[in-house]
């Protein structure tokens, strides 16, 4: 008998997009046959997985243009495309229409990954019409959907309330890394003698954090500050360390894949997540680098966020900022860079046997089991 098919589509860049891949993965683990449709957001992805990806061009690339030729194209793409039998999987809002759309034309089941609650996302902080915009679809969709999932119990208790439909949790957590023989092909910077490492990986965007981090680095001794990835927000990011002239403490390293990102994060001290709360959408989210960075074994400075915060004291992995006066930060840096990792390393060591991809994955087979009996 032919394998049930799964159509997934996300907006953002497929080569990194490490949670759609690991669902995908999992996927063809449990018997699927799996396709992608993706995008060239930012720049065009390299390609090398074991399932067909096809890549939609945007002719823009950010404002409220993009998302509807984004939807435009991606209804047209899956309307080709998709069967019946087919499984739809929409990756958060911005793509649930065309996909639900679909789902209706073609009576295909449909499934939805929120990886945040798009409605209340800090790029619509002081944009209300846009606002208006997501939350409309949002309350026209959501309430119908049969099989839908997040990423912490935050978001889950939320659409909750909001739609009297809980959601499943599959966390944004790593797989367990295993022994690899790649090589760091990413130049990094030469560090001196004594010289400690701070990490910050993920979207360069408004509200992460990243120019308080930055800021902060002016009152740091003896310590350069990386930052792994890309975003609209890179080019003010610059200037500002610029103007701060901490060219020699702040380097940006750019985006790099996930394989190697998994050989560049253990090499740092500590860890920066420092997210702030702009809306419901960050007040309850939680982070796949929180999660990174513990399988990697660096202790975790994090914001003082409902997730972040329990995540991070529960399991013991670091401390919690209580403002973000650059200062307030600076100290608590100097402080965690003079324990050095000892004191945390048992805990994430402990934290890492838990918070898998191995774990998260049991708790995806179900959620996916039912397809396979109905087909």
């Amino acid at each position: 008998m032919k394998k049930p098919k799964i159509i997934t589509s996300v907006i953002n860049n497929y080569q990194g997009d490490q949670r759609v891949q690991k669902v995908c993965n999992s996927l063809l683990k449990f018997g699927f046959e799996v396709e992608v449709v993706a995008t060239d957001l930012r720049e065009k992805p390299k390609l090398n997985f074991p399932y067909p990806v096809h890549i939609l061009h945007l002719s823009r690339q950010s404002g409220i243009k993009m998302y509807l030729y984004f939807n435009w194209k991606l209804f047209h793409k899956l309307l080709k495309i998709t069967k019946k039998e087919d499984i739809l999987l929409a990756n958060d809002l911005d793509a649930l229409l065309p996909n639900y759309l679909v789902h209706k034309i073609k009576g295909s089941q449909l499934v939805f990954d929120s990886h945040e609650i798009f409605s209340e996302a800090p790029t619509l902080y002081n944009r209300p019409f846009r606002k208006k915009i997501w939350k409309t679809l949002e309350k026209l969709i959501v309430p119908k959907i049969q099989y839908f999932y997040t990423v912490s119990h935050g978001y889950a208790d939320w659409f909750e309330k909001e739609y009297q439909i809980r959601p499943e949790i599959i966390m944004n957590v790593p797989v367990v890394q295993s022994v690899s023989d790649e090589k760091l092909k990413v130049q990094l910077p030469e560090i001196q003698v004594g010289e400690k490492i701070l990490i910050y990986q993920g979207v360069l965007n408004f509200s992460r954090g990243i120019d308080k981090m930055i800021e902060a680095m002016q009152f740091v001794e003896n310590a350069q500050f990386w930052i792994l990835g890309f975003g609209p927000k890179k080019a003010e990011f610059e200037a500002l360390t610029s103007r701060l002239n901490l060219n020699d403490k702040v380097k940006f390293i750019g985006q790099v894949s996930p394989s190697q990102l998994k050989l560049i994060t253990p090499k740092a001290d500590l860890g920066l997540s420092l997210e702030e709360d702009y809306g419901i959408s960050y007040r309850y989210a939680l982070p796949n680098k929180i999660f990174d960075y513990t399988h990697a074994g660096i202790p975790i400075l994090g914001t003082n966020l409902p997730e972040i915060k329990n995540t991070i004291e529960n399991y013991g992995i670091g401390k919690i900022i209580q403002n973000h006066e650059p200062q307030h930060i600076a100290e608590l840096i100097q402080e965690m860079l003079e324990e050095g990792k000892s004191p945390y390393a048992e805990n994430l060591k402990k934290a890492a046997e838990v918070l898998n991809w191995e774990n998260e994955e049991k708790k995806l087979e179900k959620i996916y089991s039912v397809f396979k009996v109905q087909i």
